[in-house]
């Protein structure tokens, strides 16, 4: 049993002392003991040592010194040499206190007033003189109990917290009530009547009381007098006058009414517990309520017997059963069980320290007292009871009673109580609660160290951490222990043999509490008697069997509730370290402690929140613990992480590949020797591929990649396939490790490896380039070309070496390759690449090319064509290669290079065909005949076509041969471009010979050129009248979309007027216009012509306006002044001479303001 409470006799009366002791009150170091006679007697309590705690099955009476304080307060004539100090000293005896027996004491300290009840009646007394003040207090005759409290309440009026204490008196039915207010009694008393008599009273809080009568429980409202009846589950509270569970008992339940004899009552009984909550009593039922009255959800107190008196000592329940009995129950008020019990002969009635506003557990101790004695309760050290209950295996009571404690009571009760849900836990554990158990190591108050969850666990889920015994070490047991005599053996064979348990493996072992394993010479024996017996042997066997599927149903149960225990812990780790870096979060400053738990092992809860902010001259010291803590954090989430594989591969193994998926700190030697033992090279890679162990994980992959059949231990890692998606997910500072193993990939699936240096990935686009195509270059020269063009046309790299190389490659690989489709192929991406590359080299090119070789001519005319000899390029399509279709297409690209785009002289867009020969230059006021064309550029210099037409018509000397050939082309030539050549440079070229109905189609396209200029002169002449048309409308009749003179204005543009009445005032100074000189602005505001500058900032804008007050403008009224402006367009603004009504005298400017307003 628990020894929360040890007795400690402080008053006892000797036997020649007639007197009994009837009531007590305790305060400070004094305690009044009003006795049957009447008299009063004042005690002073001394400190002494604590004794030794009183066994909880003895009597404290029995110990009690010979010497203690008698009735004269004098000592005994047989003390000792050295008499023990007294507990108590009488100070004081008041012998007409009463004339009756003092029933109850109770004191008001803030009005230093002792009440009693003696007489039937309330008395009043100073609690200095005792003498008194209302003896007895009026209207309480026939009293039967009172009840007082003090309570801080805040003047409803005022708001100012005061001290009021409150009497509650009943007689009778009867209930009254006398009030102090700070120290001053108020004359006005509150009776209240109930239905019954009162029985007991006890106050709730500070303006309820709950009363109990025969029929059940009211609670009182003092401020209003409203009586509520207590109903709960139980009905203890009935209905007021009803006779419920708790009401009179009947004749036929409880007793006999009868020759006056009456049924037996039990007494209603109310204790006020911690946290505004009640526990009503009646016989052997009970009920817990608020302070308000209404029930809890709580269970009935499992009472024996019915008890004589209850009460509540933080924070505990105090049941004081019969004298007859002399026994105080102690018990826990959240699971109701007993935790002690007291035995105190005669104990008559419980006695609680005055009720105060301080801490629960200010009134530590309570008082029992009987006839003669009075015991002081002191309470035992928390600690210290903890420790018991743990001790005796109460881990629930000790949890339940860490909950209810206060921190400050407690040396350290975070710890505490951890330390006992941990081993709550464990013991759920060997009862094969595995969820509960890991569902309380995994609470965010207890996280349990893993280190110590491991070693409920065999070693092929924790490891080294294991504190189950392997079977084998189980089976080499009886080899190490010493044999006993040999006698014994043969004395008791049969009797080793039943003893001992069926051998099974450790876990099971573990969990059962271990067991002693048979002796082999008893066992021998035993086999011997019995070898003939098979049906037992088979038996036996199968109960093996059944034991050995029975342990690996539990492990296997243990292991999947284990999984949620790492999973949290995980996650709580991850809020302070980073899994992806293995460095510490940025943490907040908080202040924390570093704490350990009993086992040695630092608590991971202090880690969650910052050290605390330490000087600069630690920061050294900082960085160390920081270091220290990261390490081990570090190892902690190895531990974690390497146990939840091993979880995983034990319960579900197809989970053990999503754990490889995150970042994590699983070791890799037991990750490697467990897959590979299962034969899981899938997932062996992913594993690798997280803890970047690269070179394994490829390793591993060419391994059952590259032969030409399957591996049936890991077919699916067969090919090229894995070891491409790999590589392309490697970053590229790992370069040679890529280089490497793709190797083997490309000369397997040339195609299919090149994706590892053509995805469209960054990892691939970030490749160092020299050094991919220095490897490639040893492979096969088609994939350096792939990879060039690659990087060329679709990444748009300049370098001008790669656009060198891949000219050199293209020649290169011509040269090697045999004449086909496929190396036609080839040859048009070579002359491709040459008309758009602008970075290669055009001299390393030229010479690079066969000169003499015609499917290298058309090359040859495009590297000429980007070096500018457009006429040695045209040579070579016209008398080389007799490709006129291609001559006429080198030139119009040329033509739309060089031409400038319409309407826009600086662009030079090739996309552009529209003729720019003629620029059309016309002024808005000139008539459409005044349009001139201007000579354009084709007239100065011959075009291209030019060019081509030259070599048609007049061919080189060593191509005159081909001159008549050459007169069709030609003459096609000025049909389809005759307006790009000019008639004076054309007409000399041609042939005097030549009939001019040849040259028809020729003359119709330049007139055709000339009439178009002409028109599209005339056109843009049009627009530009229509469009000083509009503007000259909206100068003089405004904007469509409204008046300009908005705000008061009148009309638009140069009718344009504004309205200033006497009251108009200036937008800017907000005086009055009057006759100043004004300034209209353009959305019809009106201010001083001086205050005109300052317009702009105002709206915070710059200088000249553009911006105006959203006062301006907005009081325009008709009538006194009509100002009308008469202005050209001019400037930026406009202005000029205003003209004023009859009314106004003078003339008024108006202008705009600076950086134009108008316009």
């Amino acid at each position: 049993m628990l020894s929360a409470f040890t007795a400690r006799p402080i008053i006892e009366l000797k036997q020649r002392d007639k007197s009994r002791i009837e009531s007590i009150l305790a305060y400070g170091d004094r305690v009044l003991v009003g006795l049957n006679t009447g008299s009063l007697r004042v005690y002073r309590v001394n400190d002494v040592a604590p004794s030794p705690a009183t066994p909880a099955d003895q009597n404290p009476s029995n110990s009690a010194p010979a010497s203690q304080a008698d009735t004269d307060g004098t000592a005994s004539e047989t003390a000792p040499a050295t008499p023990a100090p007294k507990p108590t000293d009488l100070l004081r005896e008041v012998e007409k206190f009463s004339t009756r027996a003092i029933e109850q004491l109770a004191m008001i300290k803030e009005a230093n007033v002792l009440v009693s009840l003696s007489n039937y009646a309330v008395s009043l007394h100073d609690l200095q003189t005792f003498e008194p003040v209302a003896a007895p207090l009026p209207r309480t005759k026939n009293a039967s109990l009172f009840a007082v409290t003090s309570n801080i309440v805040k003047d409803p009026a005022t708001g100012i917290p005061e001290i009021i204490s409150r009497l509650a008196v009943s007689v009778k039915r009867r209930l009254l009530l006398w009030t102090w207010h700070e120290s001053e009694l108020s004359q006005d008393v509150t009776e209240i009547v109930l239905a019954e008599s009162i029985r007991s009273i006890t106050w709730a809080n500070a303006n309820h009381v709950v009363c109990g009568m025969n029929s059940g429980y009211v609670v009182v409202d003092v401020d209003n007098g409203t009586v509520e009846d207590i109903v709960g589950p139980t009905t203890i509270g009935g209905t007021a006058g009803g006779q419920g569970r708790f009401g009179a008992a009947s004749a036929a339940g409880m007793g006999y009414s009868y020759m006056g004899l009456g049924g037996y009552m039990p007494k209603p009984l109310s204790a006020k517990l911690a946290d505004g909550e009640l526990l009503l009593a009646k016989d052997v039922n009970t009920l817990f309520i608020n302070d308000a009255g209404k029930a809890l959800e709580k269970r009935q107190i499992p009472w024996q017997a019915a008890p004589d008196a209850i009460g509540y000592s933080y924070p505990y329940i105090l049941a004081l059963q019969p004298p007859a009995k002399g026994s105080l129950e102690v018990r826990n008020p959240d699971t109701l069980s007993l935790l002690q019990t007291i035995q105190l002969p005669g104990a008559a009635a419980l006695h609680f320290p005055p009720p105060t506003s301080s801490l629960a557990h200010a009134g530590k101790g309570f008082h029992v007292l009987s006839d003669r004695v009075v015991w002081k309760m002191d309470a035992t050290d928390y600690d210290s009871q903890v420790d018991e209950l743990v001790k005796n295996g109460r881990l629930d009571e000790a949890i339940s009673v860490l909950g209810m404690l206060e921190d400050a009571l407690l040396r350290n009760k975070t710890e505490t109580l951890r330390e006992v849900k941990m081993l709550k836990a464990e013991l759920l554990f060997r009862q094969k609660k595995y969820r509960e158990s890991m569902d309380l190591f995994n609470e965010e108050d207890v996280d349990a160290p893993p280190e110590r969850v491991l070693k409920l666990f065999p070693k092929i889920i924790a490891g080294d951490l294991s504190g189950v015994p392997d079977e084998k070490q189980d089976e080499s047991e009886p080899e190490s222990t010493p044999r006993k005599d040999s006698s014994e053996h043969e004395a008791k064979p049969d009797v080793a043999e039943v003893a001992s348990p069926t051998r099974t493996g450790g876990f099971a072992k573990y969990l059962m509490g271990g067991g002693r394993k048979p002796n082999p010479e008893t066992a021998s024996i035993a086999s011997s008697r019995k070898g003939s017996d098979d049906d037992a042997a088979s038996i036996k066997d199968n109960k093996a069997q059944d034991d050995k599927a029975q342990q690996e149903k539990d492990l296997m149960a243990a292991v999947l509730e284990l999984n949620s225990y790492l999973a949290g812990a995980r996650a709580r780790l991850q809020r302070v370290i980073d899994p992806a870096t293995g460095k510490l979060k940025p943490r907040k400053p908080q202040t924390t402690a570093t704490t350990t738990d009993s086992s040695g092992n630092a608590a991971f809860t202090p880690y969650v929140v910052s050290p605390p902010a330490l000087p600069t001259t630690t920061a050294a010291a900082t960085t160390e613990d920081d270091e220290e803590l990261e390490r081990d954090l570090q190892a902690r989430f190895r531990v974690i992480d390497t146990t939840l594989f091993r979880a995983f591969m034990y319960s579900r193994p197809t989970l053990a590949s999503s754990l490889f998926r995150i970042p994590n700190f699983c070791d890799p030697d037991v990750v490697n020797e467990r897959l590979v033992e299962h034969n899981r090279f899938n997932e062996l890679v992913d594993f690798f591929y997280g803890k970047k162990l690269h070179r394994q994980a490829l390793d591993l992959l060419r391994r059952f990649g590259s032969p030409d059949e399957p591996d049936p231990a890991a077919p699916g890692l067969h090919g090229p396939q894995r070891t491409v998606a790999y590589l392309q997910g490697l970053p590229p500072d790992m370069i040679d490790v890529i280089l490497e193993f793709a190797e083997w990939t490309l000369r397997k699936d040339a195609d299919l490896a090149m994706e590892v240096f053509l995805a469209d990935s960054e990892n691939a686009e970030t490749l160092p380039r020299e050094r991919v195509l220095s490897f490639l270059d040893g492979i096969d020269i088609a994939l350096e070309i792939r990879y060039l063009e690659h990087i060329i046309h679709e990444l748009n790299d300049l370098t001008p070496d790669f656009h060198n190389r891949l000219v050199e490659l293209f020649v290169r690989q011509l040269g090697e390759m045999e004449r086909g489709p496929e190396w036609d192929g080839v040859m048009e991406r070579l002359v491709r690449f040459l008309r758009e590359s602008a970075q290669y080299s055009l001299g390393k090119a030229r010479n690079l090319l066969p000169k003499d070789d015609p499917p290298f001519y058309e090359a040859q005319a495009v590297v000429l064509s980007n070096m500018g000899q457009h006429r040695q390029a045209l040579m070579i399509y016209v008398f080389k290669m007799k490709d006129y279709a291609k001559a006429e297409d080198y030139c119009n690209r040329i033509h739309k290079a060089l031409s400038p785009q319409p309407n826009a002289p600086t662009s030079s867009s090739p996309s552009s065909t529209r003729p720019s020969s003629a620029t059309l230059v016309s002024q808005p006021n000139n008539p459409p005949s005044s349009v001139q064309l201007s000579s354009s550029p084709e007239e100065e210099k011959p075009s291209i076509y030019h060019t081509l037409l030259s070599l048609y018509l007049t061919p080189p000397p060593e191509y005159a041969s081909d001159a008549s050939r050459l007169l069709a082309p030609a003459l096609d030539l000025l049909s389809r471009h005759g307006s790009r050549l000019p008639a004076a440079s054309t007409l000399t070229l041609v042939p005097d010979t030549l009939p001019v109905a040849d040259l028809a189609s020729y003359f119709r396209g330049r007139m055709r050129s000339a009439n178009s200029a002409v028109n599209e002169a005339r056109v843009v002449a049009g627009l530009r009248r229509t469009a000083l048309f509009g503007s000259e409308v909206r100068l003089c009749l405004g904007d469509d979309s409204g008046s300009l003179g908005g705000g008061g204005g009148v009309g638009a543009g140069r009718n344009r007027r504004v309205v200033i009445s006497e009251e108009r005032v200036c937008g800017v100074c907000h005086k009055r216009l009057g006759g100043s000189v004004v300034a209209v602005l353009p959305e019809g505001g009106v201010v001083h012509y001086g205050c005109l500058g300052r317009v702009g900032s105002l709206k915070g804008g710059g200088g000249g306006g553009g911006g105006v007050s959203p006062r301006l403008g907005s009081s325009l009224q008709s009538g006194s002044m009509s100002l009308r402006f008469s202005s050209s367009v001019g400037g930026g603004g406009f202005g000029g001479q205003v003209a004023a009504s009859p009314s106004v005298a003078g003339s008024v400017r108006s202008s705009a303001a600076e950086g134009g307003f108008w316009g």
